[in-house]
C-alpha cells in the first residue's frame, strides 16, 4: 500500500458483493453510506424499512452470508442495515426480504407469518421475516428461548408477538425446496445445510489478497487484510476513525450527522479475526464478532450466559465486535466488568511494536484510555477458569432484552472452606469508567464468606462509587441496587461452602 490515498493515485476501490446471485460492483461510494440507503435509494428495494436509524427497532434487518473462519463454509446472520456502512459488504452476500421470494412464491418463513397472522400494520414485518430467516438457516429445532432471543432485536407495536412466535414455530413445516435459501437448518454437528459448492466458490472468488482502498469526495476508506497493513495505514493516518462492527460509529453518522474523513475498517484483517483457545487462556482477535466471542467465553464461563444473551440484540452482536466494545470504553459497556474480574488483558499494537496491558488498567477517565496515537487493540486475552473459582455477573435494566444497563456488576470469588482467598468485583454504570470496587474487595479479602462480611463490603461500595442520576436510574437507586446485587451474589454462592471442592460452573 502506498503512503497515502489521493484522488490521483491508483486505487483498488471497487466494492464487490453478491445480491440475488449476481456480483454487484460499486465505485464512487461515500465510505459512510449505509446499506439501508443503498437498498432504498439506489436499487429501490423498499421492503427494508427505516425506523430508528440506530439499530434498535429491527425494521431495517437484512441478512449477510459470508465465509466462516475456515473459509470453506458459509455463515448466515442478521444485521441492522441502517448502521452498516456499504463498503463493509465487500466479499459478502447480501440477502434482503425481496431475495426470499423472487418468483412470487413465498418463502416458508413468509408463508408462516401469513398463516399465523404475524403482521398487522406491516411496517416491522420485513425485519421480523429476516430475523426469522436467519434462525431458519441456523437452528433446526429452536426452543422458545431460542426464538425469543432471535427476535430480541425486533420491535412490534401491534401483534403482541404471540402470532410471530407461532410463525417461528411453524416455519419448518413446509417442504424444503431445492433452493438453498429455502432449505431449513438440519440437526447434527453443523446445525445447517451445507450451501451449494458454487455459492461457496462465488464468495471465495470475492476475497482479496490485498486491501481495499479508495477516496470519494475527499473521504478515504481503507480495509487492510493484515495486521502489518493496518499498522501501516494507522501510522500514516493517526486521526483515522477505526471501524469494526459499526454499531457505535454508524450512529455517529446517522444520528449525530458527523462527517468522517478517513475510515479504517478492521473486519478483513486476518490476525484480528483469530479465535483460539490455549491451555491457559482464550485469545480473541479484536475484529471477532460479539456473537462468536461470546459463544467461546460462555463455553468456559457458563454463568455468563444470561449476561451475554441480554447484551444488545442478535443483529448488534452479529455486527459488533468485542474489541470495539472495549475500545469504545463506554462506562455502561456490559462486557468489561466480567472480563475485568476474570483478569483479561489487551494486546496493543503500534507499528511493529506490541505491548500487553491489563483491562483493569486500560481506562484512565471518561473516554480516556491507555491507547497511544496509531495504536490499536490486536486481541483480548482471557484466562481460562480453574477449579475453585466462581465468576458471575448481574445486569440491571428496565427491559430484559435489548436495553442499556442501569448497573452491571461482576464478581470473581475463591474460597478455602468458608474463608475468602480471593475476591474481585467490577461495576459499570456507577462511574465515568468501568472499574474495580477496590474498597469492597478489601473488605472481603481474607474474611469469612458470611452476611457480616457482605454487609461490610456493601457499605464500602459507597467509597468506591459516587454515581450520577440520569434517565435510567437515580444515584441513590444505583448504589442501593449495587449493594443488593452483591448480597444476591452471596446468596447464590454460599452453597459452595457445603461441598469440599467447588467445580466452576456448578450452581450452589
Amino acid at each position: 500500500m502506498g503512503e497515502s490515498v489521493t484522488d490521483n493515485e491508483p486505487q483498488t476501490g471497487t466494492i464487490r458483493f453478491i445480491l440475488d446471485g449476481e456480483v454487484i460492483e460499486l465505485v464512487g461510494v461515500d465510505p459512510t453510506r449505509t446499506v439501508l440507503q443503498f437498498l432504498r435509494e439506489d436499487v429501490r428495494r423498499t421492503g427494508t424499512k427505516e425506523g430508528c436509524a440506530e439499530g434498535d427497532c429491527g425494521a431495517c434487518t437484512v441478512v449477510l452470508a459470508e465465509l466462516d473462519r475456515g473459509g470453506d463454509d458459509v455463515q448466515v446472520r442478521a444485521i441492522n442495515s441502517c448502521i452498516q456502512f456499504l463498503p463493509t459488504l465487500d466479499g459478502k452476500e447480501l440477502i434482503t426480504v425481496e431475495s426470499l421470494s423472487p418468483d412470487g412464491v413465498l418463502h416458508p418463513v413468509q408463508q408462516a407469518m401469513v398463516d399465523h397472522h404475524g403482521s398487522q400494520c406491516g411496517f416491522c414485518t420485513p425485519g421480523f421475516v429476516m430475523s426469522l430467516f436467519a434462525l431458519y438457516k441456523s437452528n433446526a429445532k429452536p426452543s422458545r428461548c431460542d426464538i425469543d432471543d432471535a427476535l430480541a432485536g425486533n420491535l412490534c407495536r401491534c401483534t403482541g408477538y404471540r402470532p410471530i412466535i407461532a410463525a417461528a414455530e411453524a416455519m419448518y413445516d413446509a417442504e424444503a425446496d431445492k433452493d438453498w435459501l429455502r432449505q431449513p437448518a438440519v440437526r447434527g454437528k453443523s446445525q445447517k445445510h451445507k450451501p451449494p459448492a458454487e455459492r461457496v466458490a462465488a464468495l471465495q472468488g470475492l476475497q482479496r489478497d490485498d486491501g481495499l482502498q479508495f477516496v470519494d469526495n475527499g473521504r478515504k476508506y481503507f480495509a487492510p487484510v493484515s495486521s502489518d497493513e493496518l499498522a501501516g495505514v494507522l501510522a500514516l493516518h493517526p486521526d483515522a476513525i477505526i471501524l469494526a462492527g459499526g454499531t457505535d460509529v454508524g450512529i455517529w453518522v446517522t444520528k449525530q450527522h458527523r462527517e468522517l474523513d478517513t475510515v479504517v475498517y478492521t473486519g478483513r484483517v486476518a490476525e484480528l479475526n483469530r479465535l483460539e483457545v490455549s491451555a491457559t487462556h482464550i485469545e480473541i482477535g479484536a475484529a471477532v464478532s460479539l456473537t462468536d466471542a461470546m459463544t467461546v467465553i460462555v463455553e468456559h464461563y457458563p454463568d455468563l450466559d444470561e449476561l451475554f444473551r441480554r447484551f444488545a440484540s442478535p443483529p448488534i452482536r452479529n455486527a459488533g465486535t468485542l474489541g470495539g466494545n472495549i475500545a469504545n470504553g463506554s462506562p455502561i459497556g456490559d462486557s468489561m466488568p466480567a472480563l475485568m474480574v476474570a483478569g483479561a488483558s489487551l494486546v496493543l499494537r503500534r507499528g511493529r511494536s506490541s505491548r500487553e496491558v491489563p483491562l483493569d488498567g486500560f481506562y484512565r477517565g471518561y473516554q480516556v484510555k491507555d491507547l497511544r496515537a496509531s495504536e490499536f487493540i490486536e486481541s483480548i486475552r482471557i484466562p481460562l477458569p480453574w477449579d475453585g473459582v466462581i465468576l458471575h455477573s448481574h445486569k440491571l435494566s428496565k427491559r430484559f432484552d435489548q436495553d442499556i444497563s442501569a448497573v452491571c456488576t461482576a464478581y470473581r470469588l475463591e474460597l478455602d472452606g468458608d474463608r475468602v482467598t480471593s475476591f474481585r468485583m467490577a461495576c459499570g454504570g456507577l462511574a465515568a469508567t468501568i472499574k474495580r470496587a477496590t474498597h469492597a474487595e478489601a473488605a472481603v479479602a481474607g474474611a469469612q464468606w458470611n452476611e457480616k462480611t457482605i454487609d461490610r463490603a456493601a457499605q464500602a461500595l459507597a467509597q468506591d462509587f459516587d454515581p450520577i442520576s440520569d434517565m435510567r436510574a437515580s444515584a441513590g437507586y444505583r448504589l442501593r441496587a449495587t449493594q443488593n446485587l452483591l448480597r444476591r451474589f452471596f446468596l447464590e454462592t454460599r452453597g459452595a461452602l457445603e461441598v469440599t471442592v467447588y467445580s466452576y460452573g456448578r450452581q450452589g
